[in-house]
């Protein structure tokens, strides 16, 4: 397979696994996104801070408020936003071919060598080949040679997912919106990122996923209906899951991390034997054709749950960690990989994202979740913000009825996301307004959450998303009108018993 344009107009698969574009796209919005994305490539490196390594949100930024409808004037004011801060791309001191591909991984340094080593791939091999081939591969992660150092393995996989998933985030806007010059830069983005998560995801997750029986060799993905069928009975549950974590001793001292940068390495050296049983423990039939799905769904919840529930407290401010929503927004990318993916390949992805997310939640202090309360307390509607027009005097259900001035929370909450200077709110109202679009008729007290282990998920109902994005726009409310360089949208304090009161340490770039 050979491909010709590395950068076509972006548009995406019909497919219900993936999230819809809004109204709003014009040809001139469309054209100028696809000349940022190209610029993007050309002109900028992947870290904007590399001490922090802090990341370039700009293609990110752009492509979420494209995909939401957002006028063009908005989308390049936000390219405009992000690229005060980024660092200009500068030359590698070699090339990368396969002879040396794994000699330079996780210098940021071959940036640009890796960038034109994976752009060849691409182009040669499209963007299926390329992601089995160099990301979910055994070969891609262990070498079996006699003699080979562990530090010598190359993990792709590992450093697709560090550093919040911003690798995977990059390589999923290419796979959903068509665009195979942004998988090979995500590509790029991985190999230069950290083996964060080598003692969470390791080798036996190859083992038992590629020993697995499979009747076919590929796993159909029936389209999205309201939601998945009920779980086979011996479905091990990620709520369960989260269940058992919290019951866990082990987790109980979890320590405060003052500086963000070893928040996770903390977690991954003291408690990674134990995270590597959780994610085992989660059970995924390869057999079943739509146990991917049901799968992703689980992961949806549980996410949902961690930034959302967990972060709400009755008579509390909402804890809205900057950690956690990430776990939201990388989540909203489950979806195209799966489309692509083996069954196999499936597996092991699945499970080493659900490996990182339960390190992270972990890692802030494993917050509990008050799922009564939550249903009871926050609303699932935004109320208006003047000025707005005011309803038609025969207005349904009546023209003073605030759902008049507000009959549909979604419009309100998008409409308050796309003018905002920080790109994680329309990334994080995008995915939750999908998975409410996927899974909002849900019933309370259906079967496969009813039967978990966690106290209080027969309660949990599809609005969960629309509450969680209507907490998320009460903190923007809150910063409407604070000067933006002093604005705290997002919290760093954590879920620490014993340190509430404690912030992260300073430094970190939104």
């Amino acid at each position: 397979m050979v491909i010709g344009d590395l950068f076509p107009a972006p548009s995406t698969s019909r497919s219900k696994l993936m999230p819809r574009k809004w109204p709003g796209i014009t040809p001139q919005s469309t054209a100028n996104l696809q000349r940022i994305i190209k610029e993007n490539q050309e002109r900028w490196h992947p870290f904007f801070l590399r001490d922090y390594r802090a990341h370039n949100h700009s293609i990110h930024f752009a492509l979420a408020l494209w995909a939401l409808g957002a006028d063009n004037e908005i989308i390049q004011a936000a390219y405009d936003h992000e690229c005060a801060n980024l660092l200009p791309r500068f030359n590698s001191p070699e090339k990368i071919t396969a002879a040396n591909l794994n000699e330079h991984l996780g210098d940021d340094e071959y940036y640009g060598a890796y960038l034109d080593f994976f752009t060849e791939i691409v182009k040669k091999q499209g963007v299926t080949s390329a992601v089995e081939e160099y990301v979910l591969s055994e070969t891609a992660n262990f070498i079996s040679a006699s003699g080979k150092k562990e530090k010598e393995h190359p993990e792709m996989l590992n450093r697709l997912m560090d550093g919040i998933a911003h690798s995977m985030i990059e390589v999923g806007y290419g796979l959903e919106f068509n665009v195979p010059g942004l998988v090979a830069e995500g590509l790029a983005w991985a190999a230069v990122h950290l083996k964060s998560s080598s003692a969470v995801i390791p080798v036996s997750f190859w083992t038992a996923a590629n020993q697995a029986p499979v009747t076919s060799l590929t796993l159909r993905l029936p389209s999205l209906g309201e939601h998945t069928a009920a779980a086979p009975k011996t479905n091990v549950h990620a709520l369960t899951i989260l269940a058992r974590i919290l019951k866990d001793s082990r987790f109980d001292a979890i320590p405060l991390a003052e500086d963000y940068r070893i928040i996770y390495s903390n977690i991954t050296s003291k408690y990674s034997d134990a995270i590597t049983e959780y994610a085992k423990m989660w059970t995924f039939n390869q057999d079943d054709p739509e146990e991917a799905e049901r799968k992703i769904e689980e992961l949806v919840y549980a996410n949902t749950l961690i930034y959302a529930v967990a972060g709400w407290s009755k008579n509390e401010d909402f804890n809205n960690d900057f950690f956690h929503v990430h776990l939201v927004t990388s989540a909203l990318f489950l979806y195209q990989f799966i489309e692509i993916l083996k069954p196999a390949s499936q597996e092991v992805f699945l499970r080493s994202y659900f490996a990182v997310c339960l390190t992270w939640w972990i890692g802030r202090g494993r917050p509990g979740f008050d799922i009564a309360g939550f249903f009871a307390e926050v609303s699932s509607n935004p109320g208006s913000v003047a000025p707005f027009p005011a309803p038609h005097k025969d207005a349904l259900p009546q023209a003073d009825s605030p759902k008049a001035s507000n009959p549909n929370p979604w419009l309100q909450l998008v409409k308050e996301a796309l003018v905002v200077p920080d790109d994680h709110i329309p990334k994080a109202l995008r995915a939750l307004a999908h998975f409410a679009e996927v899974y909002g008729t849900r019933n309370a007290e259906e079967e496969d959450l009813k039967t978990t282990e966690l106290p209080g998920a027969e309660l949990i109902d599809g609005t969960l998303f629309v509450r969680a994005a209507v907490l998320t726009n009460e903190r923007l409310r809150k910063h409407k009108d604070v000067d933006m360089s002093k604005a705290r949208y997002w919290d760093r304090k954590g879920f620490y018993k014993s340190s509430l009161q404690h912030e992260v340490k300073r430094g970190m770039p939104q």
